[in-house]
C-alpha cells in the first residue's frame, strides 16, 4: 500500500494524469458485475462460470479467448472491490436498454445453477438501483429468466 500511495504521489507532483488510472474500463465493470453475483453466494458452479462466459459474448460481442481474458481481469477487481459502485459507476453512460440486458444477465448467472440465492437477489437489485434501471424492467427481467413472462 505504501508503494502505491508513494507512487500517486510522484505521478501527482510530475504532473501525471492519475483518471485514467483510477476507473475501470466499461468492459470489465460489466464482467466484474458478472462475476459478482456469481460469487455472491459463496459458490461459483460451473454452470455459473460457463453462463459468464457466454453471456460476456453475447453482451459484448466477443469471441471465447476475448471473454475469458476479460473475466480473469474482472476477477481479480471484484476481490479488491468494496461496493459494488466501483463498476457500476463506470456504466451509467450505457443506454437503458443496455443497463436492463445487463440486469438480465445477471439474472442468467444468478439462475444458472437453478436457484436464485436471496444474496444474488440482493445484489442484482443494488446493481439495479444504481444503475438507475426501473422496479418493473427489473422484475420483468427476473421473471423472464424465470420463465414466468
Amino acid at each position: 500500500m505504501f508503494n502505491s500511495l508513494t507512487s500517486m504521489f510522484k505521478q501527482l507532483i510530475e504532473g501525471q494524469d492519475l483518471s485514467k488510472n483510477q476507473g475501470t474500463s466499461p468492459n470489465i465493470a460489466i464482467a466484474s458485475l458478472l462475476c459478482e453475483v456469481a460469487g455472491a453466494d459463496h459458490q461459483i458452479n460451473e454452470s455459473e462460470r460457463v453462463a459468464k462466459l457466454q453471456l460476456l459474448q453475447r453482451l459484448l460481442d466477443l469471441d471465447e479467448e476475448q471473454a475469458k481474458v476479460l473475466l480473469a481481469q474482472a476477477e481479480p477487481k471484484v476481490e479488491q472491490s468494496v461496493s459494488l459502485y466501483d463498476f457500476t459507476s463506470q456504466l451509467r453512460d450505457l443506454s437503458q436498454p443496455v443497463r436492463i440486458d445487463l440486469i438480465k444477465a445477471m439474472w442468467e448467472v444468478a439462475h444458472a445453477d437453478g436457484e436464485i440465492d436471496p444474496i444474488e437477489d440482493s445484489v442484482i437489485r443494488k446493481t439495479a438501483e444504481l444503475l438507475y434501471v426501473d422496479h418493473s424492467d427489473f422484475i420483468k427481467t427476473k421473471l423472464n429468466v424465470l420463465g414466468k413472462s
